[in-house]
Protein backbone atom coordinates (compact mmCIF):
# COMPACT_ATOMS: atom_id res chain seq x y z
CA UNK A 1 0.00 0.00 0.00
CA UNK A 2 1.18 3.29 -0.84
CA UNK A 3 1.84 6.20 1.74
CA UNK A 4 -0.48 8.66 2.34
CA UNK A 5 0.13 12.20 0.31
CA UNK A 6 0.60 14.53 3.40
CA UNK A 7 -0.24 17.61 1.67
CA UNK A 8 -2.68 16.20 -1.07
CA UNK A 9 -4.65 18.96 -2.59
CA UNK A 10 -2.86 22.08 -0.20
CA UNK A 11 -1.17 24.98 -1.69
CA UNK A 12 1.89 25.68 -0.13
CA UNK A 13 3.75 29.08 -1.65
CA UNK A 14 7.87 28.59 -0.97
CA UNK A 15 10.04 31.74 -0.28
CA UNK A 16 13.76 31.23 -1.88
CA UNK A 17 11.98 28.83 -4.24
CA UNK A 18 15.05 28.73 -6.64
CA UNK A 19 17.82 28.22 -3.75
CA UNK A 20 19.91 25.49 -2.77
CA UNK A 21 16.92 24.09 0.04
CA UNK A 22 14.24 26.20 -1.25
CA UNK A 23 14.27 24.30 -4.71
CA UNK A 24 14.49 20.79 -2.77
CA UNK A 25 11.52 21.67 -0.98
CA UNK A 26 9.68 22.66 -3.79
CA UNK A 27 10.01 19.04 -5.31
CA UNK A 28 9.08 17.92 -1.62
CA UNK A 29 5.97 19.39 -1.28
CA UNK A 30 4.72 18.46 -5.08
CA UNK A 31 5.68 15.00 -4.71
CA UNK A 32 3.80 15.02 -1.17
CA UNK A 33 0.23 15.94 -3.53
CA UNK A 34 0.91 19.50 -3.11
CA UNK A 35 0.41 23.09 -5.31
CA UNK A 36 3.50 25.32 -5.22
CA UNK A 37 3.96 28.94 -5.96
CA UNK A 38 6.97 29.13 -5.92
CA UNK A 39 8.81 33.02 -5.27
CA UNK A 40 12.33 34.34 -5.55
CA UNK A 41 14.29 36.68 -7.01
CA UNK A 42 16.29 34.89 -9.66
CA UNK A 43 13.79 34.86 -12.61
CA UNK A 44 15.77 32.52 -14.50
CA UNK A 45 16.29 30.12 -11.64
CA UNK A 46 12.41 29.99 -11.26
CA UNK A 47 12.24 29.14 -15.31
CA UNK A 48 14.24 26.23 -14.43
CA UNK A 49 11.81 25.07 -11.80
CA UNK A 50 9.06 24.78 -14.25
CA UNK A 51 11.20 23.38 -16.79
CA UNK A 52 11.90 20.46 -14.51
CA UNK A 53 8.36 20.32 -12.98
CA UNK A 54 6.18 22.13 -14.95
CA UNK A 55 3.48 24.38 -14.32
CA UNK A 56 0.16 22.35 -14.21
CA UNK A 57 0.51 22.37 -9.80
CA UNK A 58 3.40 24.96 -10.03
CA UNK A 59 3.45 28.57 -10.43
CA UNK A 60 6.76 30.62 -10.43
CA UNK A 61 6.72 34.35 -9.34
CA UNK A 62 10.20 36.97 -9.49
CA UNK A 63 9.16 38.65 -6.05
CA UNK A 64 10.50 42.09 -4.03
CA UNK A 65 10.79 40.45 -0.59
CA UNK A 66 10.98 43.61 0.93
CA UNK A 67 8.07 45.34 -0.53
CA UNK A 68 4.83 44.49 1.30
CA UNK A 69 2.39 45.22 -1.30
CA UNK A 70 3.98 42.89 -3.59
CA UNK A 71 3.79 39.95 -0.98
CA UNK A 72 0.43 40.56 -0.25
CA UNK A 73 -0.77 40.47 -3.65
CA UNK A 74 1.26 37.40 -4.01
CA UNK A 75 -0.83 35.77 -2.03
CA UNK A 76 -4.33 36.77 -2.88
CA UNK A 77 -2.72 36.23 -6.49
CA UNK A 78 -2.15 32.29 -5.12
CA UNK A 79 -5.15 32.13 -3.72
CA UNK A 80 -7.21 33.37 -7.05
CA UNK A 81 -5.13 30.43 -9.05
CA UNK A 82 -5.29 27.27 -6.41
CA UNK A 83 -7.67 28.15 -3.72
CA UNK A 84 -7.26 28.56 -0.32
CA UNK A 85 -3.26 29.06 0.46
CA UNK A 86 -2.72 26.43 3.35
CA UNK A 87 0.86 26.96 4.17
CA UNK A 88 4.36 28.47 3.32
CA UNK A 89 7.91 28.08 3.96
CA UNK A 90 10.56 30.71 3.90
CA UNK A 91 14.07 29.66 2.68
CA UNK A 92 14.74 32.92 1.87
CA UNK A 93 18.70 34.05 2.04
CA UNK A 94 19.66 37.80 1.70
CA UNK A 95 22.24 39.39 2.19
CA UNK A 96 24.92 41.80 0.52
CA UNK A 97 28.12 41.35 -0.84
CA UNK A 98 30.16 42.12 2.32
CA UNK A 99 28.44 39.25 4.28
CA UNK A 100 30.57 36.75 5.90
CA UNK A 101 33.56 38.52 7.19
CA UNK A 102 35.24 37.88 10.23
CA UNK A 103 34.23 39.47 13.08
CA UNK A 104 36.58 42.07 13.60
CA UNK A 105 36.00 42.80 10.25
CA UNK A 106 32.23 42.98 9.90
CA UNK A 107 31.50 47.05 9.73
CA UNK A 108 28.13 48.17 11.66
CA UNK A 109 26.16 49.69 8.08
CA UNK A 110 27.24 45.78 7.15
CA UNK A 111 25.84 44.38 10.08
CA UNK A 112 22.79 46.22 10.23
CA UNK A 113 22.21 46.06 6.47
CA UNK A 114 22.54 42.41 6.51
CA UNK A 115 20.30 41.84 9.20
CA UNK A 116 17.64 44.49 7.68
CA UNK A 117 17.72 42.26 4.37
CA UNK A 118 17.29 38.89 6.01
CA UNK A 119 15.33 39.50 9.36
CA UNK A 120 13.72 41.98 8.03
CA UNK A 121 12.22 40.48 5.33
CA UNK A 122 11.41 37.21 7.06
CA UNK A 123 9.18 39.83 9.31
CA UNK A 124 7.33 41.36 6.43
CA UNK A 125 5.95 38.01 5.09
CA UNK A 126 5.59 36.56 8.63
CA UNK A 127 2.71 39.98 8.92
CA UNK A 128 1.53 38.92 4.98
CA UNK A 129 0.95 35.15 6.00
CA UNK A 130 -0.85 36.44 9.38
CA UNK A 131 -2.73 38.86 7.93
CA UNK A 132 -3.72 36.64 4.77
CA UNK A 133 -4.86 33.78 7.56
CA UNK A 134 -6.85 36.54 9.56
CA UNK A 135 -8.20 37.90 6.56
CA UNK A 136 -9.85 34.95 5.32
CA UNK A 137 -9.90 33.07 8.42
CA UNK A 138 -8.14 30.37 6.61
CA UNK A 139 -5.71 27.74 8.94
CA UNK A 140 -2.51 28.66 7.42
CA UNK A 141 1.00 26.35 8.96
CA UNK A 142 4.11 28.59 8.24
CA UNK A 143 7.63 26.86 8.03
CA UNK A 144 10.58 29.26 8.80
CA UNK A 145 14.25 28.46 8.10
CA UNK A 146 16.52 28.81 11.30
CA UNK A 147 19.95 27.02 11.50
CA UNK A 148 21.71 25.10 14.37
CA UNK A 149 23.30 28.49 15.08
CA UNK A 150 20.34 30.46 16.14
CA UNK A 151 19.85 27.73 19.17
CA UNK A 152 23.85 27.49 20.24
CA UNK A 153 27.02 29.17 20.16
CA UNK A 154 29.54 28.50 16.79
CA UNK A 155 32.08 25.54 16.80
CA UNK A 156 34.85 27.59 15.66
CA UNK A 157 37.24 25.08 16.01
CA UNK A 158 35.23 23.31 12.96
CA UNK A 159 37.08 26.71 10.99
CA UNK A 160 40.56 26.53 11.49
CA UNK A 161 42.99 26.39 8.77
CA UNK A 162 40.39 27.33 6.21
CA UNK A 163 39.04 30.94 5.00
CA UNK A 164 36.05 30.07 6.38
CA UNK A 165 33.81 31.43 9.54
CA UNK A 166 30.60 31.66 11.03
CA UNK A 167 29.50 35.11 10.02
CA UNK A 168 28.01 37.41 13.37
CA UNK A 169 25.05 38.63 11.29
CA UNK A 170 23.75 34.92 10.49
CA UNK A 171 23.68 34.23 14.63
CA UNK A 172 21.51 37.60 15.36
CA UNK A 173 19.89 36.60 12.35
CA UNK A 174 18.15 33.01 13.01
CA UNK A 175 18.13 33.67 16.66
CA UNK A 176 15.96 36.27 15.59
CA UNK A 177 13.64 34.54 13.47
CA UNK A 178 13.11 31.95 16.06
CA UNK A 179 11.79 34.55 18.68
CA UNK A 180 9.65 36.66 15.89
CA UNK A 181 8.40 32.91 15.36
CA UNK A 182 7.06 32.11 18.66
CA UNK A 183 6.12 35.78 19.20
CA UNK A 184 3.53 35.37 16.61
CA UNK A 185 2.36 32.13 17.72
CA UNK A 186 1.98 33.73 21.20
CA UNK A 187 -0.08 37.04 19.36
CA UNK A 188 -1.80 34.88 17.19
CA UNK A 189 -3.12 32.51 20.22
CA UNK A 190 -6.77 32.49 20.28
CA UNK A 191 -7.86 33.92 17.06
CA UNK A 192 -10.38 32.00 14.89
CA UNK A 193 -8.08 31.41 11.96
CA UNK A 194 -5.93 28.52 13.19
CA UNK A 195 -2.55 29.74 12.07
CA UNK A 196 0.08 28.83 13.49
CA UNK A 197 4.29 28.88 12.67
CA UNK A 198 7.33 26.84 13.45
CA UNK A 199 11.10 26.48 12.52
CA UNK A 200 13.25 23.87 11.09
CA UNK A 201 16.64 24.76 12.39
CA UNK A 202 19.21 22.58 9.60
CA UNK A 203 22.92 21.55 10.62
CA UNK A 204 25.05 22.66 7.54
CA UNK A 205 24.23 21.62 4.07
CA UNK A 206 26.61 20.53 1.70
CA UNK A 207 27.37 23.14 -1.17
CA UNK A 208 31.43 22.44 -1.47
CA UNK A 209 32.83 23.31 1.87
CA UNK A 210 36.70 22.44 2.48
CA UNK A 211 37.81 18.70 3.02
CA UNK A 212 39.19 19.65 6.45
CA UNK A 213 36.19 21.79 7.47
CA UNK A 214 33.56 18.60 6.82
CA UNK A 215 36.24 16.37 8.57
CA UNK A 216 36.32 18.43 11.32
CA UNK A 217 32.33 19.18 11.53
CA UNK A 218 31.49 15.55 10.98
CA UNK A 219 33.55 14.51 14.46
CA UNK A 220 30.41 16.24 16.17
CA UNK A 221 27.96 14.40 14.72
CA UNK A 222 26.19 10.89 14.75
CA UNK A 223 27.25 9.43 11.21
CA UNK A 224 26.44 11.51 8.12
CA UNK A 225 27.99 14.89 9.05
CA UNK A 226 27.03 17.97 6.98
CA UNK A 227 23.46 17.03 5.40
CA UNK A 228 22.21 17.42 2.12
CA UNK A 229 18.93 19.57 1.58
CA UNK A 230 16.55 16.62 1.27
CA UNK A 231 18.06 15.74 4.74
CA UNK A 232 15.41 18.38 6.32
CA UNK A 233 12.60 18.50 3.68
CA UNK A 234 10.76 16.05 5.18
CA UNK A 235 10.69 17.63 8.21
CA UNK A 236 9.00 20.77 6.45
CA UNK A 237 6.62 18.48 4.72
CA UNK A 238 5.69 16.69 7.82
CA UNK A 239 5.17 20.39 9.75
CA UNK A 240 3.15 21.89 6.48
CA UNK A 241 0.88 18.93 6.97
CA UNK A 242 -2.49 18.21 9.06
CA UNK A 243 -0.10 15.44 11.20
CA UNK A 244 1.41 18.31 12.82
CA UNK A 245 -1.21 20.29 13.63
CA UNK A 246 -1.03 20.67 17.15
CA UNK A 247 3.00 21.69 16.68
CA UNK A 248 3.06 25.32 17.32
CA UNK A 249 5.35 27.58 18.52
CA UNK A 250 8.66 24.74 18.12
CA UNK A 251 11.99 24.64 16.58
CA UNK A 252 12.69 21.37 14.91
CA UNK A 253 16.62 20.65 14.89
CA UNK A 254 17.82 18.40 11.91
CA UNK A 255 21.76 18.23 12.55
CA UNK A 256 22.82 14.56 12.78
CA UNK A 257 23.39 15.23 16.40
CA UNK A 258 25.62 18.66 15.80
CA UNK A 259 24.45 20.28 18.48
CA UNK A 260 24.42 17.67 21.13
Amino acid sequence: MNAPLLLQGKTIVVVGAAGRIGRVIVGAVLSAGGRVVALDTDAASLKALTDIHGTASLECVSVDMADRASLDRTLVDAHNRFGAVEGAVNTAYPRNARYGRHFFDVKYTDFCENTSLHMGGYFLFMQACARYALELEQPFSLVNLSSIYGSMAPRFDVYAGTAMTMPVEYAAIKAGIEHMTRYLNAYMKGRSCGFRANCVSPGGILAGQDEQFLGRYGEHCLSKGMLDASDVSGTIVFLLSEAARHVVGQNIIVDDGFSV
